[in-house]
């Protein structure tokens, strides 16, 4: 089984700490994205998987076999990396062969295997051609076929899309996607792209400052985020923030704060404490309604400062809450700037996070 496993990994560079602590279980034949911001640690995480960083402390696995001291070469991985990394001199055929040649396996088999990766990544008609007469999706291309024709237990991208433009990076995704179902084995993803970790994982292990914050699929952190951070990083554009007052009264309970007021939601009943406690309401741009709706919602009073008009909908820069606010709405409403909007949002899409410890607040059951 390619299962990969960090136990209590760390790697520091004297007292610079790049990744502490790590614990991930990535499942045998899943697609997990390694997903944060620059300097997060996923791509040292990454390359200590593939040996290329040694590993300070804890144990890392390939299925059962400890690999902490075990070569590059003799891990059975397979990596690609944001570069294309093909030799210009060679043909498409050699580049994908060059790997196995250097590890002596028989012509016969070079052959199939380079048949069958170019028939896969639709290269075949290529195979004759030197890189430059290639362009930039078809060169990524090459780079994932040469390490298919690998067959590796476990394969390692780094930030294979990033080279490329935004049509074909979409077209590359899909590529990439239908090759995990193909080849149904275990990829280790990295990106700093979050649309690209929704898209595209299995599971989701979102990385900052060297620390794991939360391992999920794509919904469960989208629906559940366990702090600010992951639900500021998780969707795209980012969720919007506000200081709220929870006050609890005798007839209603209710989060007040600039521009924003709203009943409390039901599923923080039983975690949102006592009357006067300050919080930090989420809400996200999508989840913003223009006009009246159905059900308790909360209600954000903005005025319209930016309208950026994408087709079926509009991106809306207001100033609300004391804040920023960011709302997606249909376009059929035709905000101008300088419009005064009554936004308003569904009690079950609110998100209330404790501003001392930006830990989201345990929803509860929703009872009447």
């Amino acid at each position: 089984m390619a299962t990969v496993t960090f136990e209590n990994v760390s790697k520091r560079y004297g007292d610079v700490v790049a990744v502490d602590d790590l614990n991930l279980d990535i499942r045998d034949a899943e697609f997990m994205v390694l997903v944060g911001p620059s300097g997060c640690g996923k791509t040292t995480s990454l390359r200590m998987i593939a040996g290329l960083e040694e590993i300070t402390d804890g144990t890392l696995r390939i299925g059962e076999r400890i690999i902490n001291d075990v070569p590059p070469k003799d891990r059975d991985i397979a990596m690609v990396f944001q570069s294309y990394a093909l030799y210009p001199h060679m043909t498409i055929r050699d580049n994908l062969a060059f790997g196995l040649k250097l590890r002596h396996i028989p012509r016969v088999q070079i052959d199939a295997r380079v048949k069958e990766a170019a028939a896969i990544l639709d290269l075949t008609r290529y195979l004759d051609r030197k890189p430059r007469e290639l362009s930039g999706g078809q060169r990524q291309r090459v780079a994932l076929g040469r390490a298919i024709v690998r067959e590796p237990e476990v394969f390692l991208m780094d930030e294979p899309l990033s080279n490329l433009d935004a049509k074909l990076r979409v077209e590359t995704r899909a590529n990439i996607l239908r090759l995990h179902q193909r080849l149904n084995t275990t990829f280790v993803y990295v990106t700093h792209d979050q649309i690209e970790a929704m898209t595209m994982g299995t599971r989701i292990a979102v990385m900052n400052e060297g620390r794991l914050q939360q391992v999920g699929t794509p919904q469960e952190l989208y629906d559940r985020p366990i702090n600010r951070f992951v639900a500021g990083f998780i969707g795209s554009p980012a969720m919007n923030f506000a200081t709220v007052e929870f006050t609890s009264g005798n007839e209603a309970n209710a989060l007040q704060g600039s521009s924003i007021s709203a009943p409390l939601p039901p599923q923080f009943r039983e975690s949102v404490g006592a009357s006067g406690r300050q919080l930090i309401i989420g809400f996200r741009p999508e989840h913003l309604v223009l006009g009246p709706i159905s059900g308790g919602s909360a209600v954000v009073n903005a005025k319209a400062e930016v309208v950026e008009y994408l087709g079926n909908e509009e991106l809306i820069h207001a100033s609300g809450a004391g804040r920023d606010i960011v709302a997606l709405i249909d376009s059929s409403f035709r905000v101008r700037p300088g419009d005064m909007l009554e936004l308003r949002i569904p009690l079950d899409r609110v998100q209330l996070f404790d501003p001392d410890t930006n830990f989201a607040l345990p929803f509860g059951p929703v009872t009447a």
